[in-house]
């Protein structure tokens, strides 16, 4: 099974990339599709936080 055919997920605790589901879903951000993604898991999460809170800013 090559890389596009699996699950990528970000484990909190140990700050890496799993390939499928090893780490309970309490410590895992994801799935992603490739293992870059998931790597970037943290700066995806910023980025998006950073995106709703000026959504909300406009709408008061």
């Amino acid at each position: 099974m090559d890389d596009e055919a699996k699950e990528f997920w970000f484990n909190t605790q140990t700050k890496t990339v799993e390939v499928g589901k090893q780490t309970a879903a309490l410590f895992r951000i994801g799935p992603f599709a490739t293992r870059e993604e998931a790597s970037r898991a943290l700066e995806t999460i910023e980025q998006r936080t950073q995106a709703w809170q000026r959504e909300e800013e406009d709408r008061d």
